[in-house]
């Protein structure tokens, strides 16, 4: 099953006033010079589907300079008619989350209904940045069609905080014993045992379209993996935390746990970070982001839609030409690009029977488009 997004509004989002795109539903390509807000557009997709940014966490951030609110909606056509969908943030209160006009109770009622993967240059800091990052990417991914895996972590980071606080407590007074901290311990115990669970079973089905996609990609002879790397993988979660007790004590948070998982991307059994270069690097996330499209789609039955954004200005042909051969197979369903060279898009896009449409964007924020006559390659 797939579905697409076939109108996009915006209103003080980021760098853009007003915004109204009509889109079709394959190929759409946003064209124009850096600064113009390219990649605006499709982080606001990504606030339809995930109900936050991709880029930045805090939703404030997001607002128009000078402004106190913004506002995306979209129309998304699916099998059984048109969703609208509406995300709006305003200075001093909740954001507002709804469909069809009815307000959610829980953002997270609605991640995975309209799942979106996204590519693109910032994805270097999973290789370079710390775990939690590489965390994150793995809870987003499976939360979107897991939804019991999503209830499970939130309750885990409720009990997490709340330990924490009582770890805190126990230095302020100078006492404190790990009988206190039973409540939370039961609640970490259940909840962060079905999370590694999950997230065990979910490698195992990653790995293999992970290398599959690396392959395609480069055709090179490296050989390249991605361990899941958990501690409560080798020993029970109960037993982990009690061994952990004096150190808890000690540093005053929860040292042992699911919260301290990690992802070890490696190429030829070396870090990916310290051994492959740029080049592999950046084939080995785009491969992974292939792969979580792939699994995205199997798990949830739902085709999501591919945002690209500036990667063709960052890949070489080889890369390319992988990426357009999914396309031309029509291995995805709407596909959203960016790219500041609409000669080098053009000729990207040349030879693909799809429907694929221009939009040129400019510094005044004037947004033009143009429909590209469907070919036969």
């Amino acid at each position: 099953m797939s579905y697409h997004l076939s109108r996009l509004n915006l209103m003080h989002f980021r760098n853009h006033h007003e915004v109204e795109v009509a889109l079709g539903p394959e190929v759409n390509c946003f064209v124009g010079p850096n600064g113009v807000g390219k990649t605006n557009l499709l982080d606001a997709v990504h606030y339809l589907s995930m109900a936050k940014s991709y880029f930045d966490p805090v939703d404030l951030h997001n607002i128009l300079h000078g402004e106190t609110l913004f506002m995306v909606q979209g129309a998304m056509q699916t099998a059984a008619g048109e969703d609208n969908v509406l995300c709006s943030v305003r200075q001093g209160q909740r954001k507002i989350l709804s469909r069809n006009r009815k307000e959610y109770d829980r953002l997270a009622d609605h991640v995975g209904r309209f799942p979106v993967v996204m590519i693109t240059p910032y994805d270097g800091q999973l290789v370079l940045d710390g775990s939690e990052v590489r965390r994150k990417f793995l809870d987003g991914l499976i939360a979107q069609f897991d939804r019991g895996y999503l209830e499970a972590l939130m309750r885990y980071n409720r009990s997490l905080t709340q330990r924490n606080a009582m770890l805190k407590q126990f230095a302020e007074r100078g006492n404190g014993s790990l009988d206190e901290l039973a409540p939370w311990d039961e609640q970490l115990i259940a909840n962060g045992t079905h999370v590694h669970q999950v997230r065990e079973a979910f490698m195992g089905e990653m790995v293999p379209l992970l290398e599959q996609h690396y392959q395609g990609i480069s055709a090179g002879p490296e050989k390249v993996a991605l361990q899941y790397k958990s501690a409560v993988g080798e020993v029970p979660m109960a037993e982990l935390l009690a061994q952990a007790w004096p150190r808890d004590r000690s540093a005053q948070y929860t040292t042992q746990g699911v919260h301290k998982d990690d992802l070890v991307f490696t190429i030829d059994d070396q870090p990916l970070k310290r051994y492959g270069s740029q080049g592999q690097q950046k084939t080995y996330l785009i491969a992974l982001k292939l792969a979580q499209f792939d699994l995205t789609q199997t798990r949830s039955g739902i085709r999501p839609i591919l945002l690209l954004d500036d990667i063709f200005d960052k890949i070489d042909p080889q890369r390319m030409r992988h990426l357009l051969q999914l396309m031309r197979d029509q291995r995805f369903g709407q596909v959203l690009v960016t790219d500041t060279d609409a000669t080098r898009l053009h000729r990207a896009m040349d030879g693909l029977d799809l429907d694929v449409r221009f939009f040129h964007l400019t510094h005044d924020k004037k947004i033009t488009s143009e429909k590209v006559e469907r070919t036969v390659a």
